[in-house]
């Protein structure tokens, strides 16, 4: 049996990317980027862009989700909206397509 089957890493989440959907979402229906393109190719790259530059909030437990959004308050929030700003205005200075 293969070491992936007989673990659930089915609980293993990063936390940090739940924070980047919502904080792009709520940037990307803001005034300042409402006219960025909004195709699927854009939020994702947009998306994957943001969660490279930040560091990542695994959890596995409830206990682990509690502290995670603790994380979502404070400096850890500053820097993923700060990351998300950068990342729709690279994107949309750049699209992966005409």
């Amino acid at each position: 049996m293969e070491f992936k089957q007989k673990h659930d890493f089915s609980l293993l989440t990063n936390e940090a990317e739940s924070m980047v959907i919502e904080e792009l979402g709520a940037r990307l229906d803001d005034g300042e980027f409402k006219d960025v393109c909004k195709c699927d190719d854009c939020v994702l790259d947009m998306a994957a862009y943001s969660l490279n530059h930040l560091k990542p909030i695994y959890r596995v437990s409830l206990l682990g989700s509690m502290y995670a959004h603790s994380m979502g308050e404070g400096e850890y929030k500053a820097e993923v909206t700060r990351s998300v700003e950068e990342a729709i205005r690279k994107i949309a200075s750049n699209p992966s397509h005409d």
